[in-house]
């Protein structure tokens, strides 16, 4: 047959995606059937979260959770599984049982971890899609992303601090949180928002996979990570708190179980179950014909960015996390800017498939720290993780409190500086947590003594934290140019840190180039929040009448690709533009909120 001279075989040409159906959603195990003109399926997988532990324990982890694109034939059924979250522990001699696996037809997302328990046969995490926390007794986390999927399907839990208590389970969007504060239980890992990949009206406002909190001696159980998870419970120790059972992680959310407090027989003292997963299908209608097509359609399907393109693409990338809060109190600290990774200019490209959705989140920047009292401030909480394809940037470390006694700052992308306000010497926490190669961030500054007691400034991508002095509070360190999506400067440089406060009236320290927010100071000016989308760090709060730490800014994602290539971005908050020479006609996606980046 001849059309437009060309003389060929049948073929089954497809262009690109023309529209998408609205999303099936799965709450029990059964069977998906493809319609007769489906060729392709976008399938959300959230496995059953990890049950909590016992004994003043770790929360569960959450269920993984993986957004894939699956090639279906056509009027074929495909098995769906979903998985029942784990038992919580009953017995401080055992940690909570880890949920079961999720899975459309092969592809699967792995149960969560359980939590740890209070002895030592029992003081280590169980690894999962996202693993447990454990308890305060020197337990080793297990291990997440236990089906070694990219991207990752989960977080672990959290890591161990100085506290007394238990630490949150992991969430598929952030590690849990430790036990640094007193009394107090860590919370559980952040969950993801599917809504920018499915559409609105799923279950749970379409959140899934928050870690369990976890458990508290003689104060508060960690809260439930945002996705489900359950918070953890505590023990009346000391006398006068009242003893509160920990809860389950919500039904066909994959959030993991809250952790229990006590190590008596009360069953309301035991550890939670995790909740169940869930199943998404969203069927992908594309345009499809037999024949040969003819010179002038395919040259107006190629001109309208309708032809499908299914050749690999490579492309660099500035992945920026969430940065860390500032910390509460008298001279708190500056919170760490989230990690900065990129592969531009000159470093190694990742190579994205044809045809393709990849989901992109960007990290939230942790919240300021607020004091508890007179006397004692709260460390900022650290920002979460922003992710595209295999790169992970780390949230930045949350500031240390101010106050007596200070605290050291929290380790992260770029680490929290050291609180203030005490003649109790900390240290900066450790930038580059965890560890990546070239580094993503740097540490925090280190407090200072009598008379001004200033705070250490949060490190920064570029440079780390400035040291706190007598008499003034550390400026955050400075973050780092890119160039990627053809900027100029300033607008340029993300991940600065947060300024340190100090007890001087005017000695709070400057926050970083790159978004970093400003200490507050004792005239009455309050600490400044991090720049939104930069993953700066929060300035740290300057005494108890402005005792509230700033929070850190949001993260950004940048994809860039060739000019040739065909992508777009979801939801529509995020942009792909074409940059103008010198750069070559090289599209730029921009994430500001988490979403899909699809290749044509």
């Amino acid at each position: 047959m001849a059309n437009g001279g060309i003389i060929g075989p049948i073929n089954d040409p497809i262009v690109s995606v023309a529209s998408t159906t609205s999303a099936i959603t799965f709450t029990s195990s059964g069977t998906y059937t493809s319609g007769s003109q489906v060729r392709f399926i976008k399938t959300g997988i959230v496995a059953g979260g990890g049950g909590g532990g016992r004994c003043v324990g770790g929360g569960g982890g959450a269920g993984g959770l993986r957004i894939v694109c699956v090639s279906v034939s056509a009027s074929t059924p495909y098995s769906i599984t979903v998985g029942s979250g784990g038992a919580g522990s009953t017995s401080p001699a055992s940690q909570g049982t880890s949920g079961v696996d999720s899975s459309f037809g092969s592809t699967s997302a792995t149960g969560g971890g359980g939590g740890a328990s209070g002895t030592p046969g029992a003081k280590n995490s169980r690894t999962g899609g996202s693993s447990g926390g454990i308890q305060y007794l020197n337990g080793t986390i297990g291990a997440a992303n236990a089906g070694s999927y990219s991207p990752p399907e989960g977080n672990a839990g959290g890591p161990l601090g100085s506290g007394t208590s238990g630490t949150g389970g992991g969430g598929s969007a952030a590690v849990g949180g430790s036990n640094a504060g007193t009394g107090v239980g860590g919370a559980g890992g952040t969950g993801t928002d599917t809504t920018p990949t499915f559409g609105p009206g799923l279950p749970n406002s379409g959140i899934y996979a928050g870690g369990g909190g976890g458990a508290a001696l003689g104060g508060n159980g960690g809260a439930g990570g945002p996705g489900g998870g359950g918070r953890g419970g505590n023990s009346p120790i000391p006398s006068g708190v009242e003893n509160i059972p920990s809860i389950a992680g919500t039904v066909n959310t994959g959030g993991g179980g809250g952790a229990g407090s006590g190590c008596a027989a009360p069953s309301a003292q035991y550890g939670s179950a995790g909740g169940s997963g869930i199943v998404i299908v969203q069927e992908l209608t594309k345009t499809a014909a037999p024949g040969v097509w003819s010179i002038n359609d395919a040259f107006n399907y190629k001109k309208n960015g309708q032809w499908t393109n299914a050749g690999p693409v490579s492309v660099d990338y500035l992945v920026v996390a969430g940065g860390g809060g500032g910390g509460g109190g008298d001279s708190g600290a500056g919170g760490g800017a989230g990690g900065f990774r990129s592969s531009f200019p000159g470093g190694t490209k990742i190579s994205l498939t044809g045809a393709t959705d990849y989901p992109i989140t960007v990290g939230a920047g942790g919240a300021g720290g607020v004091p508890t009292g007179p006397t004692s401030g709260v460390n900022g909480a650290s920002g979460t993780a922003s992710i595209f394809s295999t790169i992970t940037s780390a949230g930045g470390g949350g500031g240390g409190e101010g106050g007596g006694p200070a605290s050291c700052g929290v380790s992260g992308g770029s680490g929290g500086g050291a609180g203030g306000g005490s003649a109790t010497s900390r240290t900066g926490g450790t930038g580059n947590t965890p560890p990546v190669s070239p580094s993503q961030g740097n540490p925090g500054g280190n407090n200072a003594g009598a008379p001004s007691y200033g705070a250490g400034g949060g490190g920064g991508a570029g440079a780390a934290g400035t040291n706190g002095s007598t008499s003034l509070g550390g400026p955050g360190g400075a973050g780092s140019t890119n160039l990627i999506a053809g900027n100029p400067a300033p607008t340029s440089i993300y991940a600065g840190g947060g300024g340190g406060a100090s007890g001087n009236t005017t000695g709070g320290g400057t926050g970083g180039p790159g978004g970093g927010g400003a200490a507050g100071n004792t005239a009455g000016s309050p600490a400044v929040v991090g720049t939104a989308n930069t993953g700066g760090g929060g300035g740290g709060a300057p005494n108890q009448v402005l005792g509230t730490g700033a929070a850190g800014g949001s993260g950004i994602v940048f994809i860039r690709a060739p000019g040739s290539a065909i992508l777009s971005a979801t939801p529509g908050t995020n942009t792909v533009t074409t940059l103008p020479a010198p750069a070559g006609g090289c599209k730029v996606a921009t994430f500001t909120v988490s979403g899909t980046l699809t290749t044509g």
